[in-house]
């Protein structure tokens, strides 16, 4: 068999694959001559320089599987390769201790004025008294997000003697306590006890400008800030003003919403380190891109079960009557994250074991494929890797989230319903009709009917005359525009909750003035595109 590496990985792995197959190093081939040579191929790794598009992946007849060695999948038309049975995998663990040292490494730069004291002195000058820098012993490390890196940040600090805060809505108490980790109830809670906060989230519509005016505003004077996630996650245009203004003492970015980013007003800023997104660059993180990404296809094209496989399809062993479910369970898992997130910036979600309920007929079935479309769905826009069948498990497993399940054949409205709830609020849908049309037919334990779509947003509030006008005039006037309406109640005068289906994204602002003009006790938009 023949595999291409088409983009610059390490020796290892290509002496890895070597091993046990004829490869061939041909890294910048433009797309004709990766056209021409792509059917000689049985397996190919690529870096992020090389695109894999529909026309590339339909002339390699002979592809079995892409390695990306790397996280991110952005180059490779992920439908595509599946419609032909290709395998995608990528090495989704390569670079986190490289990212959680560089962490470090612009805390202490950041901490002590490493890069300033460095400038002065190779200019001719001796300034110690201008460069009296902070000891991070005793002061409050405040991780946002603490997934895989985010722990070892927070392991690494800890040996420092920092106290440990963290907001994770995604993690459990029992977790962060096995930690060492306190856990914040919000992201201005964090913001406000944290000496040094450091960013680890993913970007998703959720986390952009998380860490905003507002936030930065609420932080102690000698504070500083690190973004080594991604960009735009804490709001640079605040920043920029948070730190020329003083209202922090400095920050370290190793990523922009832009990159490369060479020109930013930022960059001018003495108290600011900045680095071009260095957090995966060393000979270790290379070198373990290049073996994981080798070994997985060694893995594939010896028939082997792939760990890091993005696209494994477990459809065809399922039954007819559950696969459609399939699709309809993932996003109930998705808008059940999104929503319980609302719940949590209000201070009432629980922390309680999640419960996927099948009422119905399909609780005769054997469900075990959706209930893993669930946790798929509970863990798509919380974590940095693309969450498959075969790891979801195992991203659940390190962020403390458990899962059971829960069968009950009898039914009471709907021949079959999903419901993924926590016991105290939950989400559920159906399907209908002959072409199995997805239904939301349960939103923070309230009934509503209808079809979820790409934007939607959601409020709860007490029941009054008047509140549907505002809603809609305060949408109207941001451009956003209605397409459906659902109301759910339980009395008159009681709470209750609207469920809108919108042609585009509602923006966060817009949704926060709306939840406060109305006096909402939740409020989200929902983007699931």
């Amino acid at each position: 068999m023949r595999v291409l590496v088409a983009d610059a990985v390490s020796d290892a792995g290509v002496a890895a694959l070597a091993e046990h197959f004829d490869v061939d190093v041909r890294t910048g081939l433009t797309r004709p001559e990766l056209l021409d040579v792509i059917p000689l191929y049985d397996g190919v790794v690529v870096r992020s320089a090389t695109t894999l598009d529909a026309g590339v992946l339909a002339a390699g007849t002979r592809l079995k599987v892409i390695a990306r060695a790397g996280i991110g999948l952005d180059n490779v038309d992920l439908a595509a390769a599946t419609a032909r049975g290709v395998l995608v995998c990528n090495a989704p663990q390569s670079n986190v201790i490289s990212a959680a040292e560089h962490t470090v490494a612009l805390m202490l730069a950041l901490a002590r004025n490493v890069p300033q004291a460095d400038r002065s002195l190779r200019e001719g000058q001796w300034r110690r008294s201008e460069f009296e820098g902070m000891e991070l012993h005793g002061k409050i490390l405040g991780v946002l997000g603490l997934g895989r890196v985010g722990t070892l940040v927070a392991q690494r600090c800890s040996a420092f003697g920092m106290p440990l805060v963290a907001y994770d809505p995604y993690v459990t108490a029992e977790r962060a306590a096995r930690l060492g980790v306190e856990l914040a109830a919000t992201v201005p809670a964090l913001c406000a006890q944290a000496d040094v906060l450091t960013v680890h989230l993913p970007k998703t519509a959720e986390t952009v400008g998380i860490v905003g005016l507002p936030e930065l505003r609420s932080m102690k004077a000698g504070a500083r800030v690190i973004n080594t996630a991604r960009g735009g996650i804490v709001d640079e245009d605040a920043l920029y003003t948070a730190v020329s203004e003083g209202w922090i003492a400095g920050a370290a970015l190793d990523v922009y919403s832009t990159e490369p980013m060479t020109d930013s007003k930022i960059f001018a800023l003495d108290n600011v380190v900045v680095t071009p997104h260095l957090g995966a660059s060393t000979s270790e993180a290379q070198d373990k891109a290049g073996t994981m990404a080798a070994e997985s296809v060694v893995l594939a094209l010896q028939g082997e079960f792939v760990p890091s496989a993005v696209n494994v399809q477990i459809a065809a062993a399922v039954g007819e009557q559950v696969r459609p479910f399939l699709p309809l369970v993932e996003k109930l898992g998705r808008l059940f994250t999104a929503l319980n997130a609302s719940q949590r910036r209000a201070g009432s979600a629980s922390a309680a074991p999640l419960t996927v309920e099948y009422v119905g007929r399909i609780a005769e079935e054997d469900t075990q494929a959706l209930t893993l479309s669930a946790l798929k769905g509970l863990l798509r826009d919380v974590v940095h890797e693309p969450v498959t069948f075969v790891n979801a498990p195992l991203l659940a497993e390190e962020r403390g989230v458990t899962l059971s399940t829960l069968a009950s054949p009898a039914a009471r409205d709907y021949v079959s319903l999903v419901r993924v709830t926590d016991g105290s609020f939950g989400v559920a849908g159906t399907l209908a009709g002959p072409g199995n049309r997805h239904r939301l037919v349960e939103v923070w334990g309230y009934d509503v009917d209808m079809e979820p779509a790409d934007h939607m947003v959601f409020f709860r509030y007490v029941d009054r005359p008047g509140v549907i006008g505002v809603i809609g005039t305060k949408l109207g006037a941001a451009g956003v525009n209605i397409a459906g309406m659902q109301v759910g109640r339980r009395e008159a005068g009681g709470e209750q909750v609207v469920a809108l289906s919108v042609d585009s994204p509602a923006p966060a602002e817009v949704v926060g003035d709306i939840a406060a003009s109305i006096g909402a006790s939740a409020a989200q938009a929902v983007d699931l595109t």
